[in-house]
């Protein structure tokens, strides 16, 4: 009887001896019939959290420059994915290198007692290595830091124990890190409404601060 319904059930039956040796039918289920996978390598296909777009810049190609108007400088697009460091923390790093000939920002990078700085340090080399090797720069050291820039990562989450049964929510956050060098020589103030302003920009400036001015009661 047994038998019977095992067979019915499509089921696998095994047979096992007990402490009284008495044979006894044990159910196991088939996963792989069932289509259930239980380790890592027989998962579905998952996409690439890694970001992609950003390289496409370094393939495109642009027209010939007009006669008359100033050429194009060379510049090199570079990433680094997947850091294990906090997009936070990561941000003050990235925007320190920011209008940096690349060999002052390596230097610089030296001597920041950080983790992001390293990752930071790496990947301006290895940039200014790709621009003369791939994107015909002259001088590895006629570059500068145009773009530097952090993107958020994949972030695991977890848990830890705490005391009396508690427990806390903790985050393992990566970053991405966005680097562009450009050929030729930094501007004169990077950030260009922080630059000092001359005087007669100063005089329109009290101008128009004066134009908008309201008077009340006036008609």
């Amino acid at each position: 009887m047994a038998a019977t319904i095992t067979k019915l059930l499509g089921l696998r039956t095994g047979l096992v001896l007990t402490a009284t040796h008495r044979p006894a039918y044990q159910r196991t289920v088939n996963l792989r019939d069932r289509m259930i996978h239980t380790t890592s390598t027989h998962q579905a296909w998952t996409p690439r959290r890694e970001p992609t777009h950003f390289l496409q810049y370094n393939k495109k190609v642009y027209p010939p420059t007009p006669h008359g108007e100033t050429e194009r400088p060379a510049f090199i697009c570079h990433q680094k994915t997947n850091i294990k460091y906090s997009p936070q923390k990561m941000w003050y790093v990235a925007c320190l290198v920011r209008g940096m000939k690349i060999d002052e920002a390596i230097a610089q990078l030296k001597f920041i007692n950080k983790k992001g700085a390293v990752a930071v340090q790496e990947t301006l080399e290895e940039a200014r290595q790709l621009a003369v090797q791939e994107h015909c720069v002259e001088f590895p050291s006629n570059l500068w830091v145009s773009e530097s820039f952090v993107g958020k990562g994949i972030v695991f989450k977890g848990y830890r124990r705490h005391a009396r049964r508690r427990f806390g929510k903790v985050e393992y956050k990566h970053c991405h890190y966005f680097v562009t060098l450009e050929e030729g020589e930094p501007p004169e103030h990077y950030y260009w409404h922080r630059r000092p302003l001359t005087p007669q920009e100063m005089l329109e400036e009290w101008l128009e601060s004066q134009r908008r001015r309201i008077i009340p009661g006036a008609l």
